[in-house]
């Protein structure tokens, strides 16, 4: 005997049984996210050298695509008449993969190689020195104060109300912790190092994933149109490529405008006689990653820098620091960027500060680009329903908009003139009422 089973009551089990997971899942999340967040840190943890591999694979897809299509393919592709067979395309493949890994490997090489003696021998020479800049810096401070009896009071009081204050702390905070900091700082040190045999596991698994990415791709695919009905699997890998796109667009952008700002930096600080213009400008060029705040970022370590050997040097380098990120921000950056997030300057600072908050230096990297999606999504979802109800999808339509009757936008100036005039009239009725009773009255 067979069992038929009605697939209206399946479905709502089903229904019902997916509630209840849901309802489970919320509870944990929200009266025991720590023990959720530990468990996925672990997770993530233990799966790092595949995620690193995947993410090295996806930015150094571009430059793969790039060298195969603009220069090995009129190599192989010499007889026009023959299309390329499965055998040149893996030898393609192979061939691109390890020329962008060689040119990826020689370009951090002569970066590291320029700049770690140079940063050496910076740091060797302000350890040196670091007496010689104090003394420096306190002997300005006191003329400073000396010429200016007023500040001087005020620095003066300033010191006495919390002195004691930082001497408690330092003595009961900081020098109780030293231990603990030692410790810290020897863990650390195992971090570098099993962070150094990650990333050499994820450029292993990167070169996998580049080789069959169209692979992978596919199987993706197929998994969307097995699960979605087409029209919404379709919607979805092009909102898949929509978030590719602004990422790697964004990411590259951003590397190649902050080395842009690092070189002319480099040179700017040269030109004036800045003391140690190479660490500054790598300073200046590797904060300028972090949109909107990275200038000031690397600005505010390096003018302290210059403060300590020349306090003169160190406003003029804080007026040129404003200097380059008003023309980064204005010339720069838009010319490289273009519109790859499309964001305002409010969204931008919005995206940075709540990413930042909650992933902190990766959070305010990655933060505008992700937000670019999140509202670019919206802006789809909300111009779909407008289109629908028949109305404009113009935002300035509805700036000055007060309501909408039927399909006529009822401005609010309109609304501001017809409302005055009802109280005009009601006061002039009111007058007159007023009129006639003192009439009355005589």
């Amino acid at each position: 005997m067979k069992i038929q089973f009605n697939k209206r009551y399946l479905r709502i089990g089903l229904t019902a049984f997916l509630v209840v997971a849901a309802s489970i899942c919320f509870y944990y999340l929200i009266f025991h996210g720590d023990r959720f967040s530990a468990q996925l840190h672990a997770l993530i943890k233990v799966a790092s050298p595949v995620i690193y591999g995947i993410i090295f694979a996806y930015l150094m897809t571009p430059m793969v695509n790039g060298l195969e299509s603009r220069f090995l393919m009129p190599f192989f592709f010499a007889n026009k008449g023959n299309p390329v067979s499965v055998k040149q395309k893996k030898w393609m493949r192979v061939i691109s993969i390890l020329l962008t890994i060689y040119i990826v490997g020689c370009l951090i090489y002569g970066f590291f190689s320029i700049l770690i003696p140079n940063i050496t021998k910076s740091v060797r020479s302000i350890s040196y020195q670091f007496p010689y800049y104090v003394q420096n810096l306190m002997n300005w401070s006191a003329k400073f104060l000396d010429d200016n009896p007023d500040i001087e009071k005020m620095v003066f009081n300033l010191f006495d109300i919390y002195s004691g204050e930082f001497t408690s702390y330092l003595n009961n905070s900081i020098v109780p912790q030293m231990e603990t900091l030692v410790k810290h700082v020897s863990l650390s040190m195992i971090s570098v190092l099993k962070l150094l045999w990650n990333f050499i596991i994820g450029i292993i698994i990167s070169i996998y994933v580049l080789y069959s990415k169209e692979t992978f791709a596919g199987q993706a695919k197929k998994i969307v149109f097995a699960v979605f009905k087409t029209s919404t699997a379709n919607q979805f890998i092009k909102d898949v490529r929509f978030i590719s796109n602004t990422f790697i667009g964004f990411i590259s952008g951003k590397i190649v405008d902050s080395i842009i700002i690092g070189i002319i930096c480099f040179a700017g600080t040269s030109i004036m006689k800045m003391p140690y213009a190479l660490l500054i400008s790598v300073i200046v060029g590797i904060t300028n990653v972090v949109p909107f705040f990275g200038p000031y970022l690397g600005a505010i370590p390096s003018a302290i820098l210059i403060l300590m050997v020349n306090p003169v040097k160190c406003v003029y380098f804080i007026i040129f620091i404003l200097i380059l990120q008003q023309v980064d921000g204005n010339i720069i950056g838009p010319k490289i960027l273009g519109q790859s997030t499309g964001l305002s300057g409010f969204w931008v600072i919005f995206s940075i500060t709540v990413f930042g908050g909650l992933m902190g230096i990766p959070g305010m990297i990655i933060g505008v680009p992700f937000f670019a999606v999140i509202y670019a999504m919206i802006r789809r979802m909300t111009n779909k329903l407008l289109t629908k109800r028949g109305l404009p999808l113009e935002t300035s339509r509805y700036r000055d908009v007060d309501y909408i009757q039927g399909n006529v936008f009822i401005p609010m100036d309109e609304t501001k003139n017809t409302t005055f005039f009802k109280l005009g009239k009601k006061k002039q009725d009111t007058a007159k009422d007023g009129k006639n009773d003192s009439t009355d009255e005589k």
